[in-house]
């Protein structure tokens, strides 16, 4: 898409980044999830304190997709000690990728991927990694189809709600 750009997100965007956090986590997993668990972990987790500190923190880094001048989405990459886990050796995290509603299915989520890949290629990173939820089928077969397998998994807390996550690594060299 032409009228699309990828931006890094900084400390003065972090109210939208908390309104966009939650609106598309909660758009994403409200039918498996139970209405206190939402609740617990959007208040918790995209909260305006912890977003700062998570884009305060020189190993993550926030991105805003813009169409036009909203945001379409976002996308956080980690790299070092900023992972949430040591899937692979000399690796890169994606652990965020979400477009809006309005905003999917148009092939955005691509633009996302591909800006995240171009990044850890720059880096010199040997694979790209990411954690997909067990139920989310569309996101396993997008990732599927741009090259990731499945190297694992591991609990993602939501709430009170121990869920299940597939780990997914790309072979970068």
């Amino acid at each position: 898409m032409s009228d699309c750009q990828v931006r890094p997100v900084t400390v003065d965007d972090v109210e939208k980044l908390s309104e966009i956090s939650k609106e598309t986590f909660k758009t994403t997993f409200d039918p498996y999830t139970a209405p206190d668990d939402m609740v617990k972990f959007l208040n918790e987790d995209y909260n305006v304190e912890i977003l700062t500190k998570e884009i305060e923190n020189p190993n993550s880094r926030f991105f805003f997709l813009m169409v036009e001048d909203d945001v379409a989405g976002y996308l956080k990459v980690n790299v070092g000690d900023a992972q949430t886990e040591q899937v692979k050796d000399n690796a890169f995290e994606i652990q965020r990728i979400y477009l809006r509603e309005k905003f999917q299915h148009r092939g955005l989520g691509l633009v996302l991927i591909k800006y995240a890949e171009e990044l850890a290629r720059k880096e010199a990173k040997d694979y790209m990694w990411l954690g997909v939820y067990e139920k989310n089928y569309n996101a396993q077969k997008f990732y599927k189809k741009d090259g990731f397998k499945r190297v694992g998994q591991h609990v993602f807390q939501v709430g009170d709600d121990p869920q299940i996550d597939y780990l997914l690594a790309k072979k970068l060299k």
